[in-house]
């Protein structure tokens, strides 16, 4: 094992871009710290990899990180250095939650946390004004807190949670365009009109919930919501 790792990081030392999928890891590889100054894509998914170094907060150049499939429940302190992180992937893991200091992650585009225990919807991720796209499908949510409102991304994934609400903070979201919530426990009475009638959504997906999806046209802004759906499709014909 340890030589297919050396021959990796040997070719890594050239390229910046280093995989290290599904090599049976239990730790996260030692031998990586020789990469820590020049390293920009790094993919260690599909091992059992239960904690990370503090030394992590050394890989600088660090811009897209992939650890799907593993065993982590946290994410130590010294992560949130990785200062020009743009796509952090983090699916099917055992985290709970993240921390405020996510918020330091200034870059990142793109995050995902789907199949993960996130029981609470992490709020400090509000402060990062580039990131794009947010993956918390498959988790432990039960509600979207009010705060909400000022979530930068395009794109918001909550399938297959347990949410029983979608506040009409969600339709001041400056740049929320696709809001996927399949899947879940909402019922017509706890989807806040103004989703509706007065965001930037024009995908809304609301299938598996405990309504039928055509009784959404009772409420008040669907004919707005329409609009918006028929010109996005529009774009794309």
């Amino acid at each position: 094992m340890g030589n297919a790792v050396n021959k990796h990081i040997q070719t890594a030392e050239k390229t910046g871009v280093c995989g290290l999928v599904a090599m049976r890891l239990d730790e996260f590889p030692p031998e990586l710290q020789r990469l820590s100054k020049n390293l920009r894509t790094l993919d260690v998914s599909n091992n059992k990899i239960a904690v990370l170094p503090k030394t992590i907060g050394q890989f600088g150049m660090l811009r897209s990180f992939t650890i799907s499939n593993n065993r982590l429940e946290t994410l130590p302190e010294e992560f949130f250095q990785l200062k020009k992180l743009e796509t952090l992937s983090l699916e099917n893991n055992r985290i709970e939650r993240l921390p405020p200091s996510v918020d330091r992650l200034t870059n990142l585009k793109s995050l995902s946390l789907a199949g993960n225990k996130v029981d609470s919807f992490p709020l400090a991720l509000c402060k990062l004004r580039h990131l794009d796209a947010l993956d918390l499908s498959r988790n432990a949510l039960t509600e979207i807190p009010e705060g909400v409102g000022d979530l930068q991304v395009i794109e918001l994934n909550l399938n297959q949670n347990q949410i029983n609400n979608l506040p009409a903070a969600l339709a001041t979201c400056p740049r929320l365009k696709v809001l996927r919530v399949e899947e879940n426990c909402l019922q017509l009475t706890t989807i806040a009109p103004k989703i509706l009638g007065e965001s930037k959504v024009s995908v809304l997906a609301l299938e598996g919930n405990l309504f039928e999806v055509k009784d959404l046209r009772e409420l008040e802004g669907y004919e707005k919501y329409m609009d918006r759906f028929t010109a996005t499709r529009k774009k794309f014909d």
